[in-house]
């Protein structure tokens, strides 16, 4: 079984096809979770904890707690990216899952033509709300479905639409656990709004009005579509445990490219990870991360976990992450 799954994920790559290209609500692209990003965003065949609200809608049935999770990037050009996770059991094998990310920058100055200083600002952000539902068919297969809303703003623009993620979990009798997810399933989205009004002289002839109203025609985008096939395992060495998990991804907008990650666990209370990130990728940009973690039991019986993750990338800075968790 395991030769077989690696050598299909082999084949992908060898006759893969470069689709690099735009997509609309690039945002949903962008990555949470401390510990998911600390493994080089290999996650799939994870996802436990409510950042698998975000990889793999699956995962969250396999908690068993309530669970909330809360999540902060200080992501390029000063710009903020927050994701909030809730878990909530609805009996014994059903869970829903309630999810927020949040893209936001600061105000912006308009400048017109040549340079020109307005003194008038605008701003620009993005966000997605998600509704889940997840279940355990059986002790070993998990299946989770996401509904979400998905908007867009800069100024008085905007582009809204739907989508849906589907993920699976399934604990293989070999050993190793396999997830599958497809996510941002949906129609193309296509920007509106008053901004887009302007006034046009529709045609030459002498004594007509030449400011006629108009409204400049933009294109539907895809959404951000991506699939990711992982298999994770672990090994126990005492007191310490070492996971391993990869993951290939394949995107809409992008070419194939492979994740992979280590997480060092000594007695279930701290954590050391590192991965690396779009291997196989044409012109890849993420390139390795590490990150740190710790798990606290409350005197309650709860249980708080805190992570850290850093990337870095090629050409641009490089991101901290930073992410908190409570069970219970």
């Amino acid at each position: 079984m395991r030769k077989v799954i690696f050598i299909a994920l082999i084949l992908s790559f060898v006759f893969s096809v470069n689709k690099t290209g735009t997509v609309s609500a690039k945002f949903l692209s962008i990555t949470p979770g401390g510990k998911a990003v600390g493994m080089g965003g290999a996650f799939t065949a994870i996802a436990d904890d409510v950042s698998s609200l975000y990889w793999n809608p699956s995962g969250i049935s396999r908690i068993g707690t309530y669970a909330f999770y809360f999540n902060h990037i200080e992501w390029l050009a000063d710009i903020d990216y927050d994701y909030v996770g809730l878990s909530i059991p609805m009996s014994s094998n059903s869970v829903v899952g309630l999810s927020i990310i949040y893209l936001s920058m600061g105000e912006m100055e308009i400048r017109r033509y040549d340079d020109e200083e307005t003194g008038e600002t605008f701003k620009a952000g993005s966000y997605a709300l998600s509704t889940t539902w997840a279940m355990n068919l059986t002790d070993r297969f998990s299946i989770g479905f996401s509904g979400k809303y998905i908007r867009e703003k800069i100024d008085n623009s905007h582009a809204s639409g739907f989508a849906v993620d589907v993920g699976t979990l399934f604990n293989t009798i070999f050993g190793p656990q396999l997830g599958v997810s497809i996510s941002n399933f949906g129609p193309k989205m296509r920007m509106t709004g008053s901004d887009l009004l302007v006034n046009a002289d529709v045609s030459n002839i002498e004594g007509n009005n030449p400011n006629i109203n108009a409204e400049l025609s933009t294109d539907p985008f895809d959404l951000p579509l991506v699939l990711r096939v992982g298999l994770s395992d672990n090994f126990k060495f005492g007191a310490l445990t070492t996971v391993w998990s990869v993951d290939a991804v394949n995107p809409i907008d992008n070419s194939e490219y492979l994740n992979t990650g280590i997480e060092l666990n000594v007695w279930d209370k701290a954590y050391c990870r590192m991965g690396a990130k779009s291997i196989f990728m044409d012109e890849r940009e993420e390139l390795y991360t590490v990150g740190l973690g710790s798990k606290i039991k409350l005197f309650s019986g709860q249980n708080l976990m805190m992570d850290y993750s850093y990337e870095i990338f090629k050409y641009l800075p490089s991101t901290h992450q930073f992410s908190i968790g409570l069970n219970y």
